[in-house]
């Protein structure tokens, strides 16, 4: 009986491998035709009723779609039009969630459920010449593909990693999901502008997973919610003047519009922290130090200002003082794995490889990929 039960075994274990095999396999043409309906084209309006700009956006649950904020800012309409077969337009009822930061926005769509096809999102990162694609609506022609490979992978506090990639993008890309060959959203693409040249840029997916759902807004609420004429929404501009800098990589232009910002309202800790982080990436390492401090008086459990203390401290060859900041920010945030990596890290630096096991430890049950880069350090 054994004899006749293994051959079956084989066969299901041969079909269930060369299924796995063809879908890691799976050719551009595929992987399009089968993401390609999630994908929508977002279209805005004035109060009068006349077009604004248009962008793109995908679905990430049934009902709802991201998309960048700059896209609908200003808007009185919004609607999506669908890509899949000749396509269908729906109205937007408004935004459940806004990341001003990140430049996110999750609006909420009225269309049948069964119209929604969800896209699954990826928490890891895109390794350095990983090819990618993407999917949007450049200069209004919807469903455009375009690809290439990722550049770079940087940081921008507060905001998360940006993906740099060589996929072409235009105006009407923004919104457009970037997908892994395996048909995976790892980002959303942000068209920023510098010197006449577009930058193609893309948010990892991890910030759109930590969208927070709340009651519906009216884009006509949302556009009244701010103002710029005091000195808190003079600030907010210069503040997001030295984002769009970061996400660029320009680090003394973003320093310039933060420290503006700052001298307009110097209680707000995230320009402190952003201060910090450029004048790392400068090589003043001391300075950075006391925008970190400044930060942490204004908010002292915040486990990002902690974690950049320790990365100043550590750039400036103070270990000892780096752990004692990275140990506060893991304290605060357990659940963060940077705080263990940069710890592990700081404990080689003074020879204590002992020590830098026990980070690893704890490293491994919340970030596999991270892990592997901190043993690999350890091993050597």
């Amino acid at each position: 009986m054994s004899r006749r039960i293994f051959p079956q075994l084989a066969l299901a274990l041969f079909v269930f491998t060369t299924a796995q095999v063809g879908r890691a396999q799976e050719s551009l043409p595929d992987l399009v035709r089968r993401v390609k309906p999630s994908v929508v084209s977002v279209l805005t309006y004035d109060a009068k009723d006349q077009p604004l700009i248009s962008g793109s956006g995908f679905f990430v649950r049934p009902g709802e779609v991201v998309t960048n904020l700059h896209v609908i800012s200003g808007a009185r309409r919004v609607e999506i039009h669908t890509l899949e077969g000749k396509g269908r337009t729906y109205p937007v009822a408004g935004t459940l969630a806004v990341d001003d930061e990140a430049d996110l926005a999750l609006l909420k769509v009225d269309l049948p459920v069964e119209r929604s096809r969800p896209l699954s999102l990826s928490a890891a990162l895109p390794e350095e010449g990983e090819q990618v694609f993407v999917i949007g609506n450049p200069l209004r022609l919807e469903g455009s593909v375009s690809n290439g490979i990722v550049s770079a992978v940087r940081e921008v506090p507060d905001v998360g990693r940006v993906i740099q990639i060589t996929a072409p993008v235009s105006h009407g890309n923004s919104g457009s999901p970037l997908f892994n060959m395996r048909g995976q959203v790892i980002g959303i693409v942000t068209v920023k502008v510098t010197n006449g040249q577009n930058i193609n840029l893309a948010l990892a997916a991890t910030r759109i997973a930590n969208l927070r759902r709340a009651q519906v807004i009216s884009f006509r609420d949302l556009a009244n919610e701010k103002s710029t004429t005091q000195p808190e929404g003079l600030a907010e501009v210069w503040y997001r003047g030295g984002l769009d800098s970061l996400w660029l990589g320009n680090y003394d232009s973003a320093l310039g519009y933060f420290e503006t910002a700052a001298n307009r309202n110097p209680r707000r800790p995230e320009t402190w922290i952003q201060i910090g982080y450029c004048k790392v990436k400068q090589g003043r390492n001391d300075e950075a130090i006391r925008a970190y401090q400044r930060a942490l008086q204004l908010r002292p459990n915040s486990a990002e200002a902690y974690n950049k203390l320790g990365d100043a401290h550590y750039y400036a060859g103070r270990f000892n003082e780096a752990i004692q900041a990275y140990k506060q920010a893991a304290r605060l945030r357990p659940d963060q794995p940077e705080a263990y990596y940069n710890l592990g890290l700081a404990y080689l630096e003074i020879g204590d490889r002992e020590a830098a096991m026990v980070q690893s430890r704890l490293l491994e049950a919340i970030d596999v990929e991270l892990n592997k880069k901190l043993r690999a350090e350890i091993q050597r």
